[in-house]
């Protein structure tokens, strides 16, 4: 049904999700009156860091304020191959690939390594960015339970495709729990198949230095394991890298959409993320003070310490974990508020994610915040 004002169902959704306390709203920041941040992903707190900004201008002032291009068109720099050389080397991947943002990323690696001959086995926890290229891919998916490996073998050994790919994050973004990334290692490599694990969260936290889960475990360099990552968590920049060998780099650019058709990443944000790489190395405890910031968070709130900077607070309803994130707001504190479909019906919640350098004031006066908030909503 239309109206002058246009699709009347707009209207009815909008009131559906309003009532099951799903709806949101954008909250720009205030430089003025700046809150303690527990909600973005500036794990390493690299984002004004003095040497990130310095690159990212230098980068700027060097190339312009866009890439002016595709990849193989215009929009490759020195910059951008200088940035993947020193991510695989960084990795320990043979070769890296840079794209505009880790979602492009997810989805030009999948679609490009995918297809009607490839079964594609996806973790249930899986980022909606690895959901999505599963729907784009062409394949017969299996999304097999949270962590199942024993399920991700019988797909595997059961399957009629001649290929096979399996999905999974090596942090979870909504629990933060780890990928049992060397037992799906070995299931793979049993049934050959590929590994693509989305490093997201894993960059910058796990690993000696912050290298990853899959440097962490042993698989970095392993020809049959895809990583992808993103440029916008830990180092504290915008863009995606696909970390691989050199025969899938070779293959995602003839293949990958996202990167044939794409503009390339702005040389600001290349800059920007070279500069928090270095600090990375000069500073490789960020990684273990990110983790003790989480530790720290996890006490405050009562749950357990994660492995990983994400602290998930379950409350249940989404308007209580709305309001919850609203009153922490109100007392100088963002907090992160996930609700469907984020997370599963039920499981609505406070995701606080910990920061390397929280100041101790900054740690007191969210200690206060998150006991009293909880406290209201918990009884």
């Amino acid at each position: 049904m239309l109206t002058s004002a246009g699709p009347a169902w707009l209207d009815d959704a909008a009131e559906r999700r309003r009532l099951a306390g799903l709806h949101r709203e954008l909250a720009p920041r205030s430089l003025a009156a700046p809150l303690i941040d527990l909600a973005s992903n500036d794990y390493l707190g690299l984002v004004r860091h003095p040497e990130v900004l310095a690159a990212a201008t230098a980068a700027l002032r060097r190339w312009g304020g866009g890439a002016t291009g595709s990849r193989l068109v215009t929009g490759t720099t020195a910059e951008h191959e200088l940035l993947e050389l020193e991510l695989a080397e960084f990795t320990g991947a043979e070769t890296g690939l840079v794209f505009s943002s880790g979602y492009t990323a997810n989805l030009g690696a999948v679609t490009a390594l995918a297809g009607k001959e490839t079964l594609v086995v996806s973790d249930a926890g899986c980022h909606a960015s690895l959901v999505d290229a599963c729907r784009l891919s062409r394949s017969r998916i299996c999304v097999t339970p949270h962590g199942d490996v024993h399920a991700v073998a019988h797909a595997l050994a059961t399957r009629i495709e001649p290929r096979a790919l399996v999905l999974t994050d090596s942090v979870f973004s909504t629990d933060g729990d780890l990928a049992p990334l060397r037992d799906l290692h070995r299931v793979c490599r049993t049934h050959g198949a590929l590994l693509l694990v989305d490093e997201a969260h894993g960059i910058g936290v796990r690993g000696v230095g912050g290298r990853g889960l899959v440097h962490e475990v042993g698989l970095a360099g392993e020809p049959d394991v895809i990583v992808t990552a993103t440029l916008s968590k830990a180092l504290a920049s915008q863009g995606g890298v696909v970390l691989a060998a050199g025969r899938v780099r070779d293959h995602l650019i003839d293949t990958a959409r996202t990167f044939i058709f794409d503009t390339g990443l702005a040389p600001a944000a290349v800059g920007a993320a070279r500069g928090a790489l270095k600090v990375l190395r000069a500073e490789p405890g960020l990684a273990g003070a990110v983790l003790d910031q989480a530790a720290h968070l996890a006490r405050v709130t009562g749950v357990q310490p994660p492995p990983s900077a994400v602290v998930s607070v379950i409350l249940g309803d989404p308007h209580v974990a709305a309001g919850a994130a609203r009153r922490c707001r109100e007392r100088g504190v963002q907090v992160g508020c996930f609700r469907p479909p984020s997370v599963p019906e039920g499981t609505s919640r406070l995701r606080l994610t910990a920061r390397a350098n929280i100041s101790g004031h900054e740690r007191a006066v969210v200690d206060s915040v998150l006991t009293d908030v909880l406290a209201e909503v918990r009884v």
